[in-house]
């Protein structure tokens, strides 16, 4: 049997084995390896003394699975929560829409028309820009209850679950939190006497009811993948009341920024809706056509600056030219001598 290295770089590596199935009792037990260090991040907090960083972490690893991991081997009391990946990614990202200030909160209303892709939100991020230079003009009122009402929509938007139990993509990390510092330092000793001793001291990867893979996860799948329809219509509609409400006020900033001038003193000047959808649509018309033209001519330059970009492309292209010439000429002579013979056999009638 290959030894295990103790450490792999920073990591102290900690092998666990995993559950073993009836159907393949006569097989050897399979052992999955955990990398663990003391937690290190960029951004420091107050818990990183006492939390653990954990890599290559079981696809379907839940916070009761490492409760009862490291009560195994360190005993209970010490463990409290764990922080996956994906969850930490989540939290920084709606951090990063909600913001802190006022200001901020404004923001990132018109920040998640993105996430409804409303028609107006791709000239948002000018509107943006300009819109924390203005001065002195009326701001759209957003209120605490308004943004409640926005996030109860939100929640209501989202489709319901049709997996019952989400996994973990491969190499996953985690980031467990315990006590105090000292309860770290237990667990990286204890992690370290583990490669000591024989492979069926490891400690087994908890089995728990509710983690269920295999058939009754597909199961599930099929099960969930049919949602009530009252529940669907109702996600529907919360969806498409929010698309409605967030294009509505990013229309009313467009509106508000139109005559607002930007840092440089100039006002952009935007095509009114005065005159009817007609003069609209022979407005869009126009520009198409021209931008249709401008592209041709585009593709035209290019090719005829590509023709003679070589000397033997321009010697070709003379040959070519004699050649045509050579061959014109043998016609037109054929036809003269055609036209000669013709006038030869003339015979006027007396």
């Amino acid at each position: 049997m290959a030894l295990i290295p103790k450490a792999f770089g920073d990591y102290a590596v900690f092998p666990c084995q995993l559950p073993q199935p009836q159907s393949i009792a006569h097989l050897p037990v399979a052992t999955h390896y955990l990398y663990v260090r003391r937690n290190e991040p960029k951004i420091a907090s107050t818990d990183d003394e006492r939390s653990l960083f954990i890599a290559n972490v079981p696809a379907d690893s839940t916070e009761d699975h490492f409760r009862a991991l490291f009560a195994s081997l360190v005993g209970p009391g010490r463990f409290e929560s764990v922080s996956f990946g994906s969850e930490r990614r989540r939290q920084r990202n709606s951090v990063a829409d909600n913001g802190t200030g006022s200001d901020n909160e404004s923001e990132s209303d018109f920040e998640d028309l993105d996430t409804v892709l409303p028609r107006q939100a791709a000239s948002l991020a000018e509107l943006k820009s300009r819109k924390r230079k203005w001065e002195g003009a009326d701001k759209i009122d957003h209120g605490e209850s308004r943004r409640n009402a926005i996030n109860a929509l939100r929640q209501q938007s989202q489709l319901p679950d049709s997996w019952p139990q989400a996994l973990h993509h491969s190499g996953s990390t985690a980031v467990a939190l315990f006590a105090d510092s000292k309860s770290v330092d237990v667990v990286l000793k204890s992690v370290s006497k583990l490669h000591k001793a024989s492979p069926q001291q490891y400690p087994t990867w908890p089995t728990l009811p509710t983690s269920t893979l295999g058939a009754p996860w597909f199961a599930g799948h099929n099960r969930m993948a049919y949602p009530n329809r009252e529940e669907l219509r109702e996600s529907v509609d919360a969806f498409f009341a929010l698309f409605n409400q967030q294009e509505s006020e990013a229309a009313q900033l467009a509106h508000r920024m139109r005559n607002v001038p930007d840092e440089d003193g100039f006002i952009t000047v935007t095509r009114g809706t005065t005159g009817g959808a007609g003069r609209g649509m022979a407005a869009r018309q126009q520009e198409a056509a021209l931008a249709r033209a401008k592209q041709l001519a585009k593709q035209e330059r290019q090719q005829q600056d590509m023709t003679n970009f070589y000397r033997f492309q321009l010697r070709e292209r003379k040959k070519d030219e004699q050649l045509e010439l050579q061959r014109k000429f043998q016609e037109d002579r054929k036809r003269v001598e055609a036209m000669r013979e013709k006038r030869s056999n003339f015979k006027p009638e007396a």
